[in-house]
């Protein structure tokens, strides 16, 4: 008989790379509270799957973890698209409408939005402000790669990780600040902001990955 519902267990933390890659006939998931991770491809071309409840307590979401599930519904507020829960159905930011053809120019992050999902404003080039929430704890792999026309973003108290490429080629970005909060910065984080002339790092941060700010030519 083939699977087509599952209910993760309680007291599972985390959803390993590509655990459920290639499922076609899942059609619906439910993580249970336990869970505060999900890994790289987890659900990768679960081409079935309409339905996702990922709880509140998930702080971090892998690359392509959902990529070719083209039947899955998301949650939209503003110009971005989300899933989440019946109580919160804004947990996640996964990407921003209209990428293809690059007309968003400005989005207001959902205030009960907890992670940035990897690429969700890659390639967004015509993006010229953007406010990021307090209660924001992940910023993902790729999340703002190529937003050519950002000029400046302020990252919030809440916010731990910034994953590798986040602000790669965000040539516009003159300063940044980051928080205490934040602990860890990617590979390649910042690498082509060539505009960037000033950055703040904290004591909290205990890892710099390669390449984080090659290209600065302005720092």
């Amino acid at each position: 008989m083939l699977t087509t519902q599952i209910a993760i267990p309680d007291g599972v933390t985390s959803i390993g790379k590509y655990a459920f890659c290639n499922c076609n006939h899942l059609t619906s998931i439910t993580i249970p509270d336990s869970v505060t991770s999900i890994g790289n491809g987890a659900f990768y071309d679960c081409d079935s799957l309409t339905s996702i409840s990922i709880p509140d307590s998930v702080t971090s979401i892998g690359d392509s973890a959902f990529y070719g599930c083209s039947r899955l519904t998301f949650n939209e507020y503003d110009n971005a698209y989300y899933l989440g829960n019946s109580t919160n159905p804004y947990v996640a930011l996964m990407k921003a409408k209209d990428t293809y053809y690059n007309y968003v120019t400005s989005c207001e992050i959902h205030p009960s939005t907890q992670v940035i999902g990897p690429s969700a404003f890659d390639e967004c080039s015509v993006l010229l402000s953007i406010t990021i929430p307090d209660g924001v704890t992940s910023i993902g792999d790729s999340a703002f790669r190529y937003c050519s026309s950002l000029t400046s973003i302020t990252i919030p108290d809440s916010v731990t990780n910034i994953g590798e490429q986040s602000f790669y080629n965000c040539k516009s970005i003159t300063s940044i600040t980051i928080p205490d909060s934040v602990t860890s910065i990617g590979a390649f984080a910042f690498l082509g902001c060539s505009s960037l002339t000033s950055i703040t790092i904290p004591d909290s941060v205990t890892s710099i990955g390669d390449s984080a700010f090659s290209s600065c030519d302005s720092l």
